[in-house]
């Protein structure tokens, strides 16, 4: 008999398609995530594991896990950089994401965040909720006019590069990209030599490069610091590749305009200086959050795990 854990709950046809293919789909009702015991004893108890962000399986949680009877870890999510690829793979256990099926939807709120953010649109509706809204006039609320404008995208992956396109063909933005490597565009783009030379020509950073060791803290002080001061900073990546600290300082002296996050460097908790600033736009993780995008996760994530259970390669297997 087949046995898979879900460890969040998922939408219903996600659920119908895994109870077709298992012999025993068990699904956890609680939304935080997983505790270390209940991670363990996970590896033990079932074939596959479909965990998410928040799961963090660790090289601890493996070490405990002797010839585990999971197989498979099909990550509901892009980013992976909450298991230690490594270790799973010491301990036999495939690790597979979901790319591709979240690109739209997080550049979509990309854009959200930078028009949000540029517009004063956060700002603005909490003045009209409060009832402290006293009429239009000229000068009222004045923002970053984003059409023509530079956007500087740091991370020119899948997610970076349909921020650009929507960028530039939809607000006639010119586009400047710092990445590891060059990139064939479809769209006319500059690449920067350097993360503060692309600060310092843009008028509003986007961060879209993936998680992990290699990109902690990626953005600081060097960054903000050579912002213009009329740039708006946008987080969609994961937070701590961010230095939250540094973000916050450079915000509450004025090197930057203002910000859109919609990760946190130590989610839930946002610092309450963040909370307190008018010029930040502040979202729950809204990434992939529309129905037919998680669907899509969804199914992309049981296919990994059927896959990787019936003897064949993962669509999505992380090397």
């Amino acid at each position: 008999m087949t046995r898979v854990y879900l460890t969040r709950p998922l939408p219903e046809a996600v659920l119908t398609r895994a109870r077709e293919l298992f012999d025993d789909v068990e699904v956890r009702e609680d939304t935080a995530p997983l505790k270390i015991g209940q991670m363990r004893a996970a590896l033990n108890l079932y074939d596959g594991i479909l965990p998410t962000l928040g799961d963090m399986f660790s090289a601890e949680v493996f070490d405990e896990a002797q010839n585990p009877r999971c197989k498979v870890l099909a990550n509901f999510g892009v980013g992976y950089n909450h298991i230690d690829t490594e270790a799973a793979k010491g301990a036999g256990v495939m690790v597979t994401n979901t790319p591709g099926a979240v690109t739209d939807a997080t550049a979509d709120i990309a854009m959200t965040l930078i028009l949000m953010s540029a517009r004063r649109a956060g700002e603005g509706e909490r003045m009209v909720r409060a009832g402290e809204w006293s009429g239009w006039h000229p000068t009222q609320m004045l923002g970053l006019h984003v059409s023509g404008k530079t956007v500087g995208i740091i991370g020119m992956g899948r997610i970076g590069q349909a921020i650009a396109r929507r960028c530039h063909m939809g607000f006639g933005m010119k586009v400047v990209y710092f990445n590891r490597s060059a990139k064939e565009l479809d769209i006319p783009a500059t690449r920067a030599d350097s993360m503060a030379q692309l600060a310092a020509k843009a008028d509003i950073v986007v961060v879209a490069v993936p998680g992990g060791a290699d990109t902690h803290h990626l953005i600081g002080a060097p960054v903000f610091d050579v912002m213009k001061p009329t740039g708006h900073f946008i987080n969609i990546a994961r937070g701590d590749v961010v230095e939250e600290s540094a973000l916050i300082k450079a915000l509450q002296n004025g090197q930057i305009a203002g910000a859109g996050l919609d990760v946190y460097e130590k989610e839930p908790d946002v610092p309450k200086a963040l909370i307190d600033m008018e010029n930040v736009t502040l979202l729950p993780h809204l990434g992939t959050a529309a129905l037919e995008v998680r669907e899509a996760m969804g199914f992309l994530a049981v296919e990994n795990l059927r896959a990787a259970l019936a003897g064949e390669t993962p669509p999505n297997l992380i090397e």
